[in-house]
């Protein structure tokens, strides 16, 4: 749960001739405003507050203080934290569980403890200002009323789902009956949340007010409660059930969005992760066999889920992503101060750029390009990107007019004295980017950090066009960068330690995940998707079809298929990252071949909307069509029978998988850890696999070195396993399951 104190020391919203005391339960604190206990939870050195099963003892004193103070006659839950209210549980929690009986004694404690809010004859009102997420929102349902602030930063929702897991204190049994059972299957199964406004509309919230008056109005709401309990009561009924009485109150229509949703799911998932399915069999059983009967099979569901597989990868990715953002923050000492940025090329990676730099950063940016119809296209892509975060409501259209007035365009190098960090997003081409740095290193400062948006070629190439070669890292981000959360920072062998630094604390400030890795071909993240999409070639050389192979590929758990993928990076650039790689790493990593066949036809993807699918022009877009037939045509195909799904799914993966531990073993990848984040956030790899390394663990590095070889004997040596993996799996040691094994270069037991 995360609720802010939006009101703090602000007279417009306290009386203060009505506050008559204060007491502490832990990390609870009670003010009394006459008749009101408002309730400021506010844990201790962390800038959020998350629920513990440590706090259950200090919340039942605190509900029993209420029950025997007659004085009391309603209660205000707000949070001490400036901008959240309670996002969840904490998640550390989970991994002292060790058997599903453990996780369904969890689910309990939280069940029980709300249920007495609920129960109570006092009625309590939460205040809700920041992130209300997970185990913070069952708390607010718990309560009999809900104020939230109007300000962006205001969400609320019910995320467990993309943990593996469901609701586990009550969420799936009170969602359903405040705002209905349609509504509350798509925040359950989708994880996603929403803003104050649209929770006001569908129910969730009895009201949106401004951060300023949020605790003085909840206090009148729980003096008017406490005078008329039935009518928050009978509002509660009556907001979810508009659409419920057409639907949802008879079993024939009930059915009919159970099969939806399930049928939704298994499109989705492919089957891969059982906690949708769970969550509505869950929120089945409380409808139509009661609550008792729904909040026994949401504990359970809760408890088999928590261990399960799919459950512990997930978490650990959500441990992986919270550990990198800590590390970023960490080495912020070290950075250089960077107030103004330039960004050279304004095409669809500068721009994006640009526009994280300007809108999450909030830093000026000069974007330069020598052609001024880029640079009107780079802007209108910022201006698309601010226009969605105003329709999603994470900001005001006056937001967004001042964040876009602070990118500059221009076609000189005019302002770029004044730069701390220039990023070069040109062409991938080795002599343009030394021609880029030498023009930078004329017109900046000396100490000016100059990074290089390469996304293959090696760093140290690169800096040789600097006179300053420690200056110069690289940036590597992903395509759409707005989207892609993911930073690969490349120190080079002569980058000096606080120009890492200062690179990893922007990425950081843009809101990315940042993970460093060493200098090389194809560094980390370009290096393993090589072999991914190559023996995508292999596989329609060998008979399968490219809608065969995209869909084998995509039911495993990847957003997007390898030719889909070609088509949305460029063919064109493809085919030069995999020449970069053959080049520097050996024939081990050589372009499959038809590669060239394609890229000779003129096909670069969806860019001039010749690829390996056909694409059409609509409403200004470009949008993805079939398969394109005419793409047999150009490639040797073997006339034996296609390979099945199965082997496809296995060929493909292990490709990345083995050339994954390539990379740790010659010392790019730093970490195990490291790997297996960038791979999910940046190249789509299926979260809930863990990740390469983690994938290796639970399939066994003994069993992946003999399906390896085994590949290699029908393949060729381009499936010759990594030293790694054969001296782990001959070890019988683990790559990552003990935290030891995070160090580089071989597991542990």
């Amino acid at each position: 749960m995360t609720g802010t104190p939006t009101v703090g020391d602000d007279d417009r919203s306290r009386d203060a001739t009505d506050t008559t005391g204060t007491a502490t339960f832990g990390p609870f604190s009670v003010e009394r405003r006459g008749a009101v206990a408002v309730v400021t939870f506010d844990m201790p050195g962390v800038t959020t507050n998350t629920l513990r099963t440590e706090f259950t003892d200090d919340l039942e004193q605190l509900l029993d203080m209420v029950e025997a103070d007659r004085d009391i006659s309603g209660v205000v839950l707000t949070s001490g934290k400036p901008d959240s209210f309670i996002v969840g549980a904490d998640v550390a929690m989970f991994a002292d569980v060790a058997t599903a009986g453990d996780g369904v004694a969890l689910s309990r404690i939280g069940q029980r403890t709300f249920e007495r809010i609920e129960a109570g004859a006092t009625p309590v009102v939460a205040a809700i200002h920041g992130a209300c997420l997970g185990g913070g929102l069952e708390l607010a349902l718990a309560c009999h009323s809900r104020i939230a602030s109007d300000d962006p930063v205001t969400r609320l929702g019910l995320p467990e789902i993309l943990l593996g897991l469901i609701p586990g204190s009550g969420g799936t049994q009170r969602l359903p009956r405040l705002v209905g059972l349609e509504q509350a299957l798509e925040l359950i199964l989708t994880g996603k949340d929403v803003s104050a406004a649209r929770a006001r509309r569908m129910g969730l919230v009895d009201e949106v007010v401004h951060p300023a008056i949020l605790v003085a109005v909840a206090c009148e709401r729980a003096r008017a409660l406490a005078t008329d309990r039935g009518r928050g009561g009978r509002r509660r009924h009556l907001v979810g059930r508009v659409r419920g009485a057409v639907i949802e109150d008879n079993p024939a229509g009930r059915a009919v969005l159970f099969r939806q949703a399930e049928a939704n799911v298994l499109a989705r998932t492919h089957g891969d992760l059982p906690g949708p399915l769970r969550a509505i069999a869950v929120v089945r059983a409380g409808i139509e066999d009661g609550p008792g009967a729904g909040y026994a099979a949401e504990a359970q569901a809760f408890g088999e889920l928590i261990v399960s597989r799919q459950a512990r990868s997930l978490i650990r990715v959500f441990d992986m992503r919270q550990a990198l953002r800590r590390e970023a923050r960490a080495v912020a000492e070290q950075a250089a101060g960077v107030h103004k940025v330039a960004v050279i090329g304004a095409g669809l990676m500068g721009s994006g750029i640009a526009a994280v730099t300007a809108a999450r950063a909030g830093v000026p940016v000069r974007l330069k390009d020598l052609d001024r119809a880029a640079l009107r296209g780079g802007l209108h892509a910022i201006r698309e990107y601010l226009d969605g975060r105003v329709a999603r409501r994470r900001i005001t259209a006056h937001e967004r007019d001042r964040l876009l007035s602070l990118v500059h365009p221009d076609t000189e190098y005019r302002g770029f004295g004044r730069v701390d960090l220039v990023i070069e997003a040109v062409v991938e081409d080795l002599a343009v980017k030394r021609r880029v740095l030498g023009d930078v290193a004329a017109v900046v400062g000396p100490d000016t950090v100059v990074a290089s948006n390469t996304s293959s070629i090696p760093i140290d190439a690169i800096a040789d066009g600097h006179p300053r070669p420690e200056v110069v890292v690289g940036m590597h981000y992903f395509s759409p960068v707005p989207r892609v959360p993911l930073l690969e920072v490349v120190e080079g062998p002569r980058t000096a330690d606080w120009v890492t630094a200062t690179a990893v604390d922007v990425g950081r400030r843009q809101g990315m995940t940042v993970v460093v890795v060493n200098d090389g071909p194809g560094f980390y993240t370009s290096r393993i998707l090589g072999p991914f999409v190559n023996e995508a070639a292999y596989l329609l050389a060998d008979g399968a079809s490219v809608d065969a192979i995209d869909g084998a590929v995509e039911s495993r758990g990847f957003p997007v298929g390898p030719f889909r993928l070609l088509d949305e990076i460029g063919i064109d650039v493809a085919a030069k990252i995999a020449r970069i790689l053959e080049d520097g790493l050996g024939a081990r990593l050589a372009p499959a071949p038809g590669l060239e066949a394609v890229v000779g036809d003129g096909r670069r993807g969806r860019k001039n909307g010749r690829g390996f699918y056909q694409y059409r022009v609509e409403g200004g877009q470009t949008v993805r069509g079939d398969v394109d037939p005419s793409i047999y045509q150009l490639v040797n195909r073997s006339t034996r029978p296609s390979p099945a799904a199965d082997e496809i799914v296995d060929r493909a993966l292990l490709a990345m998988v083995n050339e994954a531990a390539w990379t740790l073993g010659d010392g790019v990848l730093r970490s195990p850890r490291d790997g297996d984040a960038a791979a999910i956030f940046g190249v789509g790899f299926p979260p809930h696999l863990g990740g390469p390394f983690r994938y290796v663990d639970d399939r066994g590095p003994a069993v992946v070195v003999d399906r390896l070889r085994a590949l290699a004997a029908d393949h060729g040596e381009r499936f010759a396993p990594a030293p790694l993996l054969v001296e782990v799996a001959e070890r019988g040691r683990s790559l990552t399951y003990d935290s030891a094994s995070e160090r580089r270069g071989v597991g542990v037991e």
